[in-house]
């Protein structure tokens, strides 16, 4: 099937073979072939630009639900449209079932020094887990890996910056910025000694699934928990047996967590302006210089005639494919290319350079005389 309706489609073609040297030369290019290079220059403009608007949008893609509706507002607004994402993941969470019919329930599991591997019960479609560090070791106000060292405090009762008025209660001695290193300290310790929490899940028999938790709890690289050992693993699931599983991840695709996530639809030659259709030639003329030149280099461009032996010139055609090519991608999406002055930032970047100039030049200009009538 053509990708152009006529007579537009053969119109297309003459030129391009103009370009190429017909009728003056021969254009070794059936119209099926041209077909095909027309639909992969189609779908090279298109990438460029999904990818410059997933990019451009993706503060108002990420996390959003995969739904229509949302996709739409997400590709048409430039707010981050805050209140319809909350209310969605709240209302998913407390089970008020506004996305959908499938509530979205909680649970949590022990932590048991040294075990790596838990057992979920089966009938649970994971959707989250919670595997962070415990909330135990962030709220501490002394440095966990001094801990053995004892407390800064003169004894238990004045340790860690607490001080004590009367029987009971207690208030912070400690300045909120004194704690605020103490905790990135920690923070930079964990990640360089312990590395990141990570998990992994994978199947059971019977349905069950296992939860595999990286580092192990307690153990040598796991700093805190060998002590305290008070955490829990909470993860979010759906009620799902064998019988429902696949609707149910159907109707929960959820969010959208990496650009390849976002579903975008295919570019067809009637719904581009006249300058894509003009990149879009430009680039297909390429395409066919580059095929045409490996249909010419068949045998090094050699070939035996009876009389004599000629070799065709196939070599030019290969280079300014390439160029062209090279060109039109940094027209298109280089340094000062189109695709980038139109991202966000470039456009603010304008706009606050014309609100300055128009203030400098404002300075400059008299002030109009006031004639006040008494």
């Amino acid at each position: 099937m053509a990708i152009i309706a006529e007579p537009e489609r053969t119109q297309l073609y003459t030129r391009i073979r103009h370009l190429l040297g017909a009728p003056l030369r021969s254009v070794e290019l059936e119209d099926e072939q041209m077909d095909s290079l027309l639909e992969l220059s189609i779908g090279d403009y298109s990438q460029y630009i999904q990818d410059w608007l997933v990019e451009s949008q993706w503060t108002s893609l990420a996390n959003l639900n995969l739904d229509t509706q949302s996709l739409s507002r997400a590709f048409i607004t430039k707010s981050l449209d805050y209140e319809t994402r909350y209310t969605y993941a709240y209302s998913k969470i407390v089970g008020l079932q506004a996305g959908g019919d499938w509530e979205l329930k909680k649970d949590y599991i022990e932590l048991v020094r040294g075990q790596q591997i838990y057992e979920i019960p089966a009938g649970r479609e994971i959707n989250e887990i919670m595997w962070y560090s415990d909330a135990e070791r962030n709220s501490l106000l002394f440095d966990p890996f001094s801990f053995a060292g004892g407390f800064a405090g003169g004894g238990f009762g004045g340790a860690g910056g607490f001080s004590q008025m009367g029987m009971s209660g207690s208030y912070f001695m400690m300045p909120a910025f004194d704690m605020l290193l103490r905790m990135q300290e920690t923070n930079i310790q964990r990640r360089i000694i312990g590395g990141d929490l990570t998990y992994r899940i994978t199947a059971l028999p019977e349905g069950k699934k296992a939860l595999h938790l990286m580092q192990t709890p307690g153990g040598k690289f796991d700093f805190g928990n060998g002590t305290m050992m008070r955490g829990r693993v909470w993860y979010w699931y759906y009620d799902a047996g064998p019988a429902d599983r696949d609707k149910c991840l159907k109707d929960n695709p959820d969010i959208i967590k990496l650009p390849s996530d976002v579903p975008l639809e295919t570019i067809d030659w009637v719904d581009l302006n006249n300058p894509a259709q003009v990149w879009i030639r430009r680039w297909f003329t390429a395409y066919c210089k580059e095929t045409l030149a490996r249909v010419r280099g068949k045998f090094s461009g050699n070939i035996k005639t009876p009389d004599s032996e000629l070799t065709m010139d196939y070599t030019s055609l290969a280079t300014e494919a390439k160029d062209e090519k090279t060109k039109l991608i940094e027209e298109l999406i280089g340094a000062e290319g189109k695709l980038t002055r139109l991202r966000p930032d470039k456009v603010m970047e304008r706009e606050a350079l014309l609100a300055e100039n128009l203030n400098k030049q404002l300075k400059f200009r008299a002030m109009p005389r006031q004639i006040y009538v008494i």
